[in-house]
């Protein structure tokens, strides 16, 4: 049976080869697709004494290189998914308290953690596979005012196709733990929609990167790195 969820159970096997061969905390941080170029954590600016959230963190790798190779207060890594709480503390656990492993669906924690963070950021996490009109308002409340949310995403879907011209998400194959088809909903929109769906969710000075793929390839594809400012007082209705 074919069914459509966003049920994070379906990143079950997400990451555990390499966490097999690779246990270290990664030198760099990469916002491409291709994790191989590109700027790095300086997109988000001095950390020192910062909380920091990483939305969809998966095997918080990218949370570990802030927490060890950076001076923040604390960087959490939050993820709804069961095996990738699992794989990210079996990992980093050892980081705590400066790394902090999360289990919970992104908007809902940000929704109980209001003011909490000063940088939020993704890196093809959550911002990819929630959608925006519910994640971005959480993520607004989430930051204090004036807070960064800094996220990288798919500039057109793998393959080549152009990203969508609303907002509206992609069904992308995927498989359930005992190997039953299933399907993930992922968001790939152009510059102008993210800009657009950002302004209205409470967020100002928006600024989009184009990145190009270090090499191409079937797999490859461009990069969009976003940042914005929450705005100060902005209402939020849940």
């Amino acid at each position: 049976m074919r069914w459509v969820t966003t049920t994070t159970d379906l990143w079950h096997h997400f990451g555990r080869t390499r966490a097999a061969l690779d246990r270290a905390v990664p030198d760099a941080f990469h916002w491409t697709w291709g994790q191989d170029g590109g700027p790095g954590a300086e997109v988000l600016g001095d950390l020192t004494d910062k909380v920091v959230g990483d939305l969809g963190a998966g095997a918080a790798r990218h949370a570990a290189h802030l927490a060890t190779r950076h001076t923040p207060a604390r960087v959490d890594a939050v993820d709804g998914s069961p095996a990738q709480y699992d794989l990210a503390t079996g990992l980093f656990g050892h980081l705590a308290p400066r790394l902090c492993v999360v289990r919970a669906d992104a908007v809902e924690h940000l929704r109980t953690a209001a003011g909490t963070y000063d940088v939020l950021y993704s890196v093809f996490g959550a911002l990819d596979f929630t959608s925006p009109r519910a994640l971005l308002p959480a993520v607004a409340a989430g930051l204090r005012p004036g807070g960064l949310l800094a996220f990288s995403t798919l500039a057109h879907h793998v393959g080549g196709a152009p990203a969508e011209s609303a907002v509206v998400a992609a069904e992308i194959p995927a498989r359930t733990p005992d190997g039953e088809a299933a399907v993930l909903r992922r968001w790939v929109l152009r510059e102008q929609v993210w800009t657009r769906v950002l302004d209205e969710s409470g967020f100002t000075r928006v600024h989009v990167d184009v990145l190009p793929p270090a090499a191409e390839g079937p797999r490859s594809a461009a990069t969009l790195l976003v940042t914005a400012v929450s705005r100060r007082s902005v209402p939020h209705r849940w």
